[in-house]
């Protein structure tokens, strides 16, 4: 398990002025940027949520799902930090901090804890980090979901920001999430329903992330013409 994506971080502070005719008051804001931005390599940061698996109770399925999906979907540069943790809401905010401001992920991802049972907080804790909300991740998730099983409604994702790191809600199971990262094909392989893992390269440019390059046999990225780089890698 690697425990973090960038060597030495870097802590700019920016600095306020307010000035009265009492005092003047300096207001520093820590905006934590992660020190592997500059770098063209990925970094992820993969979150599995589960009471029993971190208990042992059975194995997570969450984790090698994921990791075995990057590997056949990213031809560009990437690397990947771990972690399984307990359905706790301040461990869960704790993490999702950790991975973004001190390990430097990119891309952070979830699985598990987006039900409406007592003990699914994952959303909340991921809106309680953000910076910013993306609401259209959660939307196309439950989008796609809805082709398969009704109870997508009873789905919860969320996407947001923190800084200079994209945050994203999956489901726990295997199937859900390469049917939410792929989208919907039908039998030729033609895309019926974009998945949103579709958007995410262009979500980290804007960001300030590195170049992400797909594998479009597995999910193709989309961007406008004016931010599409030529081929560095081989499909």
């Amino acid at each position: 398990m690697r425990s973090s994506c960038s060597g030495k971080n870097t802590w700019p502070f920016k600095i306020s002025l307010w000035i009265t005719r009492e005092s003047t008051i300096f207001y520093y804001h820590l905006a934590p940027t992660p020190a592997n931005t500059m770098n063209n390599e990925l970094c992820i940061g993969l979150v599995s949520i589960s009471d029993r698996a971190t208990n042992g109770v059975y194995v997570d399925q969450g984790l090698p799902a994921l990791e075995a999906w990057f590997a056949s979907a990213l031809i560009s540069p990437w690397r990947m930090v771990t972690r399984l943790i307990a359905d706790e809401q301040a461990l869960i905010e704790q993490t999702l901090i950790e991975l973004c401001d001190t390990a430097g992920c990119h891309l952070v991802l979830t699985t598990g804890g987006t039900g409406p049972a007592m003990r699914d907080v994952t959303p909340e804790a991921t809106l309680a980090v953000a910076h910013k909300i993306m609401p259209g991740f959660g939307e196309q998730m439950r989008q796609i979901s809805l082709q398969f099983v009704p109870t997508a409604l009873l789905s919860r994702q969320v996407g947001v920001i923190r800084g200079q790191s994209l945050i994203l809600n999956l489901p726990g199971q295997p199937k859900s999430i390469k049917e939410i990262l792929e989208g919907v094909k039908d039998a030729e392989g033609n895309q019926q329903v974009p998945g949103i893992f579709a958007a995410v390269p262009y979500c980290i440019d804007l960001i300030g992330g590195p170049y992400i390059e797909t594998n479009e046999a597995v999910v193709k990225s989309f961007r406008p013409k004016s931010a599409i780089k030529p081929k560095t890698t081989p499909q």
